[in-house]
């Protein structure tokens, strides 16, 4: 059997929370995965604050014309309250990155030069959605050379139609996601409970 290595989270680890939108309570979505989602996120987010690290808050700004349920001046931009509860409650630097794609590095403002500036090289990514936002900015993430950390049960998805009529449910996008990430040596997949435990 594989001796389990021991988690090891930096100091100065910053914890980047991606797209936690009261949007994504509309049923435009679809069916979703793992309810337990915002419980370990908001277990991320006290770990991260009560011990001074920085937390990077990342909202996706639809085009406000557009009918996203994450568009600007719609209530489904804001953060949802346990996430809006927490910004400006930490010890350490915090940061709000807005964008309107993907990757949290394609924001403002610029999230690469504000991690560099903290002097930050390990990142650990939660939120929404796993498939989308956060496996594209985990991606970008390894590529940059950062040390990505990829907390699977802090951040859900939903059921997915694509090309030839094939379909995926949230659960299979999701293990996708986390072998693609993870073989690909993109990111470390691991638990939430292993990262607060190291993070502590």
């Amino acid at each position: 059997m594989e001796k389990k290595t021991q988690l090891e989270v930096a100091g100065n680890a910053a914890l980047v929370v991606v797209d936690v939108q009261k949007g994504f309570e509309d049923p435009f979505w679809g069916r979703r995965n793992n309810p337990e989602a915002e419980a370990n996120i908001a277990a991320l987010l006290d770990a991260w604050q009560g011990t001074g690290r920085p937390v990077v808050f990342v909202r996706h700004d639809s085009p406000a014309g557009s009918r996203s349920p994450l568009r600007v001046g719609h209530e489904g931009n804001d953060f949802k309250d346990f996430v809006e509860e927490r910004r400006g409650k930490g010890a350490g630097p915090e940061v709000l990155v807005t964008k309107s794609v993907n990757s949290a590095f394609y924001g403002e403002p610029g999230l690469d030069g504000w991690l560099k500036g903290a002097g930050v090289r390990q990142i650990v990514i939660a939120g929404i959605q796993t498939n989308m936002c956060n496996e594209t900015t985990a991606r970008m993430g390894g590529n940059l050379g950062y040390d990505v950390l990829f907390p699977l049960d802090a951040m859900h998805t939903f059921d997915l139609a694509g090309p030839f009529g094939w379909t995926a449910t949230a659960d299979e996008l999701t293990r996708a996601t986390a072998v693609s990430l993870h073989g690909g040596r993109f990111a470390r997949v691991v638990t939430t409970e292993d990262v607060v435990a190291a993070a502590r």
